[in-house]
């Protein structure tokens, strides 16, 4: 890992570690040094996974490492089993097990000949080398290939809402906006939420579903699979704004045959357009006098920049500014992906129109932290129920931001 001025790109480790924690009804083991546990759990703490895996760690010291003795695993897991009672226990490595070779998939085939009755599910991303994006689409498909069973489909429609996870800023506010207006255009519930606020069992039945909604590039693995596996249809979007919500209704009900609740996506849009009609002669006016000052600049995950970018330009007819990617793998020509030493460039010098990205960099641009897209964050998020970005409701935060970021700048 190279020395950073701020917060340290996240690791394909804390990827894996991220996605797995919110799972309820199993345990997790880091097989490594208590305090990478420790500095995992304060994030967690503060992005608001309360319910979910028991984590754990096995303390390894510097004789455990040069000797490779795997006896303090065995310990922690047969304390976990006889304590927790759990039936599934994911085990995760760290940097240590990582750069020594421990091969951490042999030692769970080992473990599952003595502990038949346990489902033991070894990660990988354990290194340095692996971005965080890599370690949540690795999980991800991992969960996936070895948790969905066999079931019938459910009697009415139901989804999986796969790439839910810790790591991307309001995860919670956005899977509950998706889940509601679900409901209300078609009466459908979620099967899974993968992962941010599932359990085991719930995962079990994922291939009951009817639709996989997949809300970030590294799900489109496991919905591929789970597509391949079990014969389920997947829709890759990430639904911004009110006419992008729309469509995205409209896709969904185009896939799985389905009638929409035309009177519930009519009284949405007209609730969504006259809370934001005040505005709108504000960002007239800027858009015809001042047009440097409606240039939208975004820096974030791809996915959020990209559909955050096409609703402001289409819906409110801003301009596109300087846009870039924190996940390194998924950079493009429209949306590249920046180093720390380019997005800091990036915020230092932009001086007129929006900008919208993490808290650290909006903080080091002397800009509201309100205008927050992605992480790195810099407050604690205790409770689920912030307004979202995704969504109708997600339209009007929006709206609702840029047009008091308007008034504070000018």
């Amino acid at each position: 890992m190279g020395l950073y001025q701020c917060r340290p790109p996240m690791s394909g480790r804390m990827g894996t570690l991220w996605t797995l924690a919110p799972i309820r009804d199993a345990a997790l083991i880091e097989y490594g040094c208590m305090g990478h546990m420790m500095y995992g759990r304060v994030f967690l703490n503060r992005a608001g996974v309360v319910r979910g895996c028991r984590l754990y760690s096995t303390h390894l010291n510097e004789t455990d490492i040069s000797l490779g003795d795997m006896k303090p695993l065995h310990r922690t897991l047969k304390q976990i089993l006889e304590q927790d009672k759990v039936k599934t226990v994911f085990l995760l490595p760290s940097s240590v097990p990582t750069v020594t070779g421990t091969d951490l998939e042999a030692v769970s085939r080992e473990l599952n000949l003595k502990y038949p009755d346990l489902r033991l599910i070894a990660f990988g991303a354990g290194g340095f080398d692996v971005h965080g994006s890599k370690g949540v689409e690795e999980t991800l498909l991992r969960l996936a290939k070895t948790i969905p069973r066999e079931v019938s489909p459910r009697k009415h429609p139901s989804f999986n809402l796969i790439g839910s996870c810790a790591d991307m800023f309001r995860f919670h506010a956005d899977a509950a906006e998706l889940v509601r207006i679900l409901k209300g255009a078609f009466g459908m519930n979620p099967a899974c939420i993968m992962t941010s606020d599932t359990s085991v069992r719930q995962m079990e039945n994922m291939a009951g579903a009817h639709i996989n909604l997949v809300i970030r590039r590294e799900g489109a693995a496991a919905a591929g699979y789970l597509e391949k596996t079990y014969g389920i249809p997947s829709l890759y979007r990430r639904p911004y704004g009110i006419r992008g919500t729309v469509r995205w209704i409209e896709s969904i009900a185009e896939i799985c045959k389905i009638k929409i609740n035309r009177e519930f996506v009519k009284q949405e849009q007209l609730a969504a357009r006259e809370q934001i009609a005040p505005s709108m002669q504000t960002f007239r006016h800027i858009a015809r006098m001042h047009p440097e000052h409606a240039r939208l600049s975004l820096g974030g995950h791809p996915d959020v920049v990209r559909g955050i970018l096409d609703f402001g330009m289409e819906e409110f007819s801003f301009s596109r500014g300087e846009c870039w990617s924190t996940v390194p793998e998924a950079g493009e020509e429209e949306i590249p992906f920046y180093t720390e030493g380019e997005w800091l460039n990036a915020v230092r010098n932009h001086k007129q129109g929006f900008l919208m990205a993490s808290g650290e960099a909006l903080h080091l641009a002397g800009r509201s932290r309100d205008m927050q897209i992605s992480n790195p964050d810099m407050k604690w998020r205790l409770h689920p129920y912030e307004p979202p970005l995704a969504g109708f409701r997600g339209a009007v935060q929006l709206a609702n931001l840029w047009v008091n970021e308007e008034q504070m700048l000018h």
